[in-house]
């Protein structure tokens, strides 16, 4: 088995102090800048903690972005549905829009932010239009003021293409920050009517969004790095063949169904896994159902 990191990587993260986040839909766009500012900068920290699972919790943003997502196009998908959705599908099937929309968010999180990467998650837009928003970082004069004008472009152009823009927005986000990925903030902070905003308005709502967003995201993150240093911790008790490969798919993917590790062991094998894991307080098993279980962290 991988070495674990030391203990200190593992060391909770600092909640956002109380003068950051309250009072997120305040009105005064310079206090909201200045704040969500300071909130950018603890999230850039996370990004870059050794002890936080990366992928795992980009995953689990983008969950709640497309959670959001869903709700923007009026649906009522939750957590559950969407991951469903994905998890079960059949070869050549499709996973309807809800689906669909956590497909989006998922694989751009997953994916180095770059124009090739975007056009590819992205057919919708022009690649042009995404190597306009990766290009400007900085040029607005601050990273949600970059978003902001990548979000605008997009819904200027295309007025219904809401999850491109927003997907597009967080990338440009995250560029600016100088991260190599896409943290899902404005995704899951932006309520529908912020997307009929433009200009100063627009950058206010955006500012709003990321101190909506980085509460939870920085909880979610200082809890995973916990749930990940226990899997870490009981991984050298496993005693099953494949093992070792699917503690790493576990600390970078939501949620995976056992069928998932049957391509390096058996489907028995996966289930029994799944279960110690649970036992050993490593994994929680995320559907409360019977039968066609999803397994966590």
């Amino acid at each position: 088995m991988n070495t674990a990191p030391p203990l200190q990587d593992f060391l909770p993260l600092p909640p956002l102090a109380g003068w950051i986040s309250r009072g997120a839909s305040g009105e005064d766009p310079e206090d909201a800048a200045f704040r969500s500012g300071a909130a950018l900068a603890h999230l850039a920290l996370a990004a870059r903690h050794p002890g936080v699972p990366q992928p795992l919790w980009r995953a689990r943003l983008a969950l709640g972005a497309a959670e959001n997502g869903a709700t923007l196009a009026g649906r009522r998908d939750g957590a559950g549905a969407l991951r469903d959705a994905l998890a079960f599908l059949r070869p050549g099937d499709q996973p309807g829009p809800g689906g669909e929309i956590w497909r989006h968010w998922d694989r751009a999180a997953a994916r180095r932010i770059s124009t090739q990467t975007l056009t590819s998650t992205l057919p919708a837009l022009e690649p042009d239009l995404i190597t306009e928003a990766l290009t400007r970082t900085g040029a607005e004069g601050s990273p949600v003021a970059c978003a902001a004008m990548a979000l605008q472009r997009v819904l200027t152009h295309h007025p219904r293409a809401a999850l491109p823009a927003l997907v597009l927005a967080d990338a440009a986000l995250s560029r600016a920050l100088g991260l190599d990925h896409l943290l899902p903030l404005l995704g899951s902070g932006l309520k529908p009517r912020d997307l009929q905003r433009r200009d100063a308005d627009l950058r206010l709502a955006c500012h709003r969004a990321v101190l909506r967003a980085a509460g939870p995201a920085l909880g979610l993150a200082a809890d995973l790095a916990r749930r990940a240093a226990r899997l870490q911790t009981v991984a050298p008790k496993l005693r099953a063949k494949g093992a070792e490969r699917a503690v790493a798919l576990f600390l970078r993917q939501d949620a995976l169904a056992p069928a998932a590790l049957t391509a390096f062991m058996s489907d028995r094998a996966a289930r029994r896994l799944c279960d110690r894991l649970v036992d050993l307080g490593a994994l929680r098993e995320l559907t409360g159902r019977d039968s066609f279980r999803l397994y966590g962290l």
